[in-house]
């Protein structure tokens, strides 16, 4: 019996394939489970005519995806975080970060597309892949840089810090004249 695989099947083949199975294997399996039709030249006019749409729709897809791609490459993604003494960021950048710069650039991406392939815990650039398609992927350049505001705070509060012990040392100096000639 010839049959026509509308799916991948295990050891037997691929979708699109005319295939030569034993009428009960066909009869009893695959043609009830929908995984296969009889390969009469009616159907196989058919199931081609259906692939080619499905392939045009396809290749529609990847033009579209390979368009965002090339948007996304020219987009520079600025994202500013706190940053602790040694240039460490509080916490990493998330893809719900990049998504907002690229949504804030007129791009929507599901977050779920941005794939950082290690977590950016650090300042500088980094390249951060966007799976569009399987066979679409877009680069984009993130910049982390420190947040002018948070800085300015982090230097206000270890000033007020380092004034506080000043202030606290002359007070226990001025208490304790003993303790402070040791």
């Amino acid at each position: 019996m010839n049959l026509l695989l509308k799916e991948d099947v295990d050891g037997l083949g691929f979708c699109g394939e005319e295939v030569k199975v034993r009428d009960g294997y066909g009869r009893n399996y695959l043609i009830p489970q929908g995984k296969a039709i009889l390969a009469t030249p009616k159907n196989l006019k058919q199931f081609n005519h259906q692939k080619m749409i499905v392939q045009g729709k396809v290749k529609k897809i990847i033009n579209s995806a390979t368009e965002l791609a090339e948007k996304i490459g020219k987009v520079n993604c600025t994202i500013k975080k706190k940053v602790g003494e040694q240039g460490k960021l509080f916490g990493s950048v998330t893809t719900q970060e990049i998504m907002e710069v690229l949504r804030a650039n007129g791009i929507e991406v599901d977050k779920r597309k941005i794939q950082p392939t290690e977590p950016i815990k650090s300042l500088g650039d980094f390249q951060v892949p966007l799976r569009l398609h399987t066979e679409v992927v877009a680069q984009i350049k993130v910049s982390v840089v420190p947040d002018k505001v948070a800085v300015k705070e982090a230097e206000a509060a270890a000033d007020s810090e380092t004034k506080k012990n000043v202030e606290e040392k002359a007070d226990a100096e001025q208490e304790n004249p003993e303790d402070a000639a040791e």
